[in-house]
């Protein structure tokens, strides 16, 4: 796993109890996504100047398994644990670096989109070559 995404759980993203709210570790994740994605492709939200490709994410199975108070120091690391036709399945896990604490983990399931047509396309096999260098097998208990 990588290192995608560093944060801190800020008093306002935290609910009536001082927990980080599920809005905010959805947020946290997906900022990560856009870290991890520039990392495999160098791909951003604007580096497709034709705007025609996207990536989507589709599915998202999110396991909370601490809490994380406000003012927790937060690290995101994420790997791919699929290569599908046209999708990745990246798994994703938040540590709380002041207890060493697993705070949460994602897996989520993202497709290379279509922005004009509107749907899914096969992943060439240049990305999934670059994806394959961060493949590693499903976190077992996951």
């Amino acid at each position: 796993m990588i290192s995608v995404y560093k944060g801190v759980a800020h008093p306002w993203q935290c609910d009536f109890l001082g927990h980080l709210t599920t809005r905010f570790y959805t947020a946290l994740f997906d900022d990560a996504s856009y870290h991890f994605i520039y990392q495999l492709f160098g791909w951003t939200g604007s580096s497709d100047d034709e705007g025609k490709l996207g990536w989507v994410d589709v599915r998202h199975v999110t396991n909370y398994q601490a809490e994380v108070a406000a003012g927790g120091l937060l690290e995101i690391e994420a790997s791919i644990i699929k290569i599908g036709g046209k999708s990745i399945t990246y798994y994703y896990e938040m540590k709380n670096l002041g207890s060493g604490e697993v705070a949460a983990t994602l897996e989520s399931v993202c497709v290379l989109f279509d922005l004009e047509e509107r749907n899914a396309v096969a992943v060439p096999a240049e990305l999934r070559e670059q994806a394959e260098k961060y493949l590693q097998p499903a976190i077992e208990g996951d």
